[in-house]
């Protein structure tokens, strides 16, 4: 006798098509929920939701990103959260580091944060340089930008910036938060924290 099939073809196809459903359905609401996740991350009250970044609200509100005689107001993730995804989630990830200063009190107190401000706007400031100042231009370029219109000292800058390949934080730095004065002596970077200060000589 010829060996008779085990599988309904019937049957099989149908598994796969309910596989392949199921497959299709949790892959659409991960990516729903995924998605509402970073929206609901991105939001200036999530930002500011830590003590810490509290004092870079204060500072915004003082700013005309924040408020604008025609209305427009611009929130944490507009200058800090790319709007690519790749770079996007790369910033997530590298966000991680404002929860752990959070936790460890880094930066809980005004004397603390004012002693770590130069060293946090720096490592901003080379982040947006090295992306050409990608979330400024967001809303700032050089295509829709009136030269005719601005005042001769800003009309001479950007033009010269333009010529010479500048990006927005070069000239900009401040235009947010507090620029920080450069202190008279370098900073302790964390591996330097980590070395054993050397006793001074004894007389």
């Amino acid at each position: 006798m010829p060996e008779q099939k085990s599988d309904n073809p019937r049957r099989s196809t149908r598994t796969i098509a309910i596989y392949a459903l199921a497959i299709f359905t949790a892959g659409a609401i991960f990516t729903v929920v995924f998605s509402a996740a970073l929206d609901a991350t991105n939001t200036t009250e999530f930002c500011t939701s830590c003590h810490t970044m509290k004092v870079n609200l204060e500072e915004l509100k003082k700013t005309s990103h924040y408020s604008h005689r025609i209305g427009v107001r611009v929130g944490c993730a507009d200058c800090h959260v790319p709007k690519q995804l790749g770079p996007k989630l790369f910033a997530k990830v590298m966000a991680a580091k404002d929860v752990y200063h959070e936790v460890m009190g880094t930066i809980s107190t005004p004397e603390k944060y004012e002693a770590r401000r130069w060293q946090m706007a720096n490592a901003v400031w080379d982040k947006m340089k090295a992306s050409d100042s990608r979330e400024c231009r967001n809303c700032h370029s050089w295509d829709a930008m009136k030269l005719e219109d601005q005042d001769g000292s800003a009309r001479k800058k950007h033009t010269r910036a333009q010529e010479e390949g500048k990006t927005c934080i070069e000239c900009h730095k401040g235009i947010a938060h507090t620029e920080p004065d450069e202190p008279e002596e370098p900073q302790k970077t964390s591996d330097d924290d980590k070395k054993p200060e050397t006793s001074e000589k004894k007389s």
